[in-house]
């Protein structure tokens, strides 16, 4: 009884110790987003009492508009990044880079090296050993999907900034913005960018920082010895 408890609990352990990656950053995930909500709704109730108006609960910030353009805005310029990133990198090269593939070796490869088609082994994923529109679209599910959940999170961002400039342009007395023109406005196009520079500025950095610098046992770094000159090498 207690060898069979052992190997159900060593079991338990062996899956949490391979699904560690996910478990770790979904945790870190969940508490910065319960940290935004509490330091968030203190700073939203400041403002409120500045304009005379009545705080807020935490369940009643969570709700708001308010919260939801910070946390969507977030959200579609990650995705963003990462996409951009998934599709650059099927045609762009960076010599010297982890994150880039070998210089000629840039395009989407041949059906051998993608094992896709007669080429698929044993363990390939079904859709990739059928021809036609199934492997069409497997073959560019991730940039796919990552594509929709940008769309997605950056229509939630449109739509949720636009409730809360709505909010504060009548608090000033002044008439509301429809979804529509508050996306030809300022506001939006400032919360959007700022985030997007920021993105694509840490990509830059990992590229190209990457080529010089090392770290040990990290699959984003080539081996601490690896020559600065060594392309889509990883420790």
């Amino acid at each position: 009884m207690s060898g069979g408890s052992t190997g159900s609990s060593g079991g338990l352990l062996g899956g949490l110790r391979a699904s560690s990656l996910s478990i770790f950053f979904g945790v870190v995930f969940l508490a910065t987003l319960v940290g935004q909500a509490v330091s968030g709704v203190a700073v939203f109730n400041l403002d409120q009492k500045a304009a005379g108006l009545e705080p807020v609960t935490l369940g009643q910030y969570v709700a708001s508009s308010a919260f939801w353009v910070d946390v969507t805005e977030n959200w579609q310029s990650e995705f963003l990044q990462f996409l951009l990133f998934i599709t650059a990198t099927v045609w762009f090269v960076q010599r010297g880079s982890p994150e880039s593939k070998k210089v000629d070796e840039a395009g989407r490869e041949s059906d051998e090296d993608q094992k896709v088609g007669e080429h698929a082994d044993e363990g390939s994923p079904a859709w990739a050993k059928v021809r036609g529109w199934r492997l069409a679209v497997y073959s560019r599910s991730l940039s796919l999907v990552m594509g929709l959940i940008f769309l997605g999170s950056w229509l939630a961002q449109s739509a949720a900034g636009a409730v809360a400039f709505s909010e504060e342009q009548m608090r000033e007395l002044q008439d509301p913005a429809p979804w529509t023109e508050y996306l030809t406005l300022p506001d939006f196009w400032s919360r959007t960018l700022q985030n997007w520079q920021s993105e694509m500025l840490a990509v830059l950095s990992m590229v190209v920082l990457s080529i010089y610098l090392r770290e040990r046992g990290s699959p984003e770094s080539k081996p601490v010895g690896s020559s600065h000159e060594a392309t889509g090498v990883e420790g």
